[in-house]
């Protein structure tokens, strides 16, 4: 097994849920053990506000290292403008496989809601779901197929270890992280969260440190990034993959904020978006939710009891000492 691959199995690993109204950050650190070193911060899904991180370092109560990754791709960008020329054409198709993939995912979606909601059990309508249901699979791989080859292509063409500006930025983040006892992920904007550590090759430059995450922290560290929202201020509320995560962790989606972004009472579209991820387990990160790697855990090791999950009966479950509304019983 390769350094990197044992980094990837072994790595401490803790989902959290949503910080700013019950922040558990503090009380994870304590109880890894970490609460006298200094944590290495990612707060690039604040965008121009990452630095913005007085809050974060008041909770946590000691010193921190904001990696910067926002500001540090600006730097990077207006050093090699031929790579941002580059990186800017990908985001554009990126933006475009999106458009396009949605405007086919609202009709598979509207066929496989109209065929959960229609009253009957007879086999032929039950054949009808799975096929429905079936083709939203089929259309949600293919669309991260189209992602990941695009993907792969940029990488081969535009190799980043070799490029000047990322390796010496990669070399003081290399630097910073050999002093730091954990990798905090924060939320934010999840698109550019993960661009972000993409660019600079994180988590992997962090080696074996644990890593701590929440919000869209910890939606980037599974190995599939979905966007939600029942009740979007515009446009249908269709669950949508968004791209392959980092992949830290497999066999789950990370559903932060689903209390107030999911209609979690209606049945029809619980249990869809559940048989739609299946066999991945949706996870919904409450406020005040602890999601730690059970012991001698690996990748696929969370101890998934420990939070509210969603079922392809159209039911949410709860995990011991949570309540069906949320957080502690």
């Amino acid at each position: 097994m390769s350094v990197e691959q044992r980094a990837r199995t072994e790595r401490i690993l803790v989902l959290l849920g949503p910080q700013r109204l019950r922040p558990t950050l503090a009380s994870v650190l304590r109880e890894l053990g970490l609460e006298g070193g200094r944590p290495a911060v990612v707060t690039a899904g604040w965008q121009h506000r990452e630095a913005e991180d007085a809050e974060l370092r008041e909770h946590v109560a000691a010193p921190l290292d904001n990696l910067e990754l926002y500001r540090r791709a600006d730097e990077l960008f207006s050093e090699d403008p031929e790579l941002f020329e580059a990186h800017r054409e990908r985001q554009d198709r990126l933006r475009t496989l999106q458009e396009l993939y949605r405007v086919r995912l609202a009709h598979a979606l509207d066929a496989a809601r109209a065929l959960q909601a229609r009253k009957g059990s007879g086999e032929l309508l039950k054949a009808e779901r799975r096929e429905a249901i079936d083709d939203v699979r089929r259309l949600d791989r293919s669309h991260l197929e189209r992602i990941r080859v695009l993907h792969r292509e940029w990488n081969e063409s535009w190799p980043l270890a070799e490029r000047e500006a990322v390796a010496r930025q990669r070399d003081e983040l290399r630097e910073i992280l050999s002093g730091a006892v954990a990798l905090v992920v924060a939320g934010g904007h999840v698109a550019v969260l993960l661009n972000r550590l993409r660019l600079f090759g994180l988590p992997e430059l962090a080696g074996d440190l644990p890593v701590v995450a929440w919000s869209a922290g910890a939606m980037v560290l599974t190995d599939q990034v979905v966007l939600f929202h029942d009740n979007p201020p515009q446009g249908p509320g269709n669950a949508e993959v968004l791209e392959s995560g980092l992949g830290v962790v497999d066999g789950l989606v990370a559903l932060p904020h689903a209390r107030w972004r999911l209609r979690l009472e209606d049945g029809v579209r619980v249990s869809l978006l559940a048989r739609r991820l299946a066999p991945r387990k949706c996870l919904v990160l409450d406020d005040g939710a602890v999601l730690p790697a059970s012991e001698g855990a690996r990748r696929s090791g969370l101890d998934v009891s420990r939070v509210r999950r969603l079922t392809v009966r159209g039911k949410v479950v709860a995990g011991p000492g949570q309540s069906l509304a949320g957080g502690a019983a």
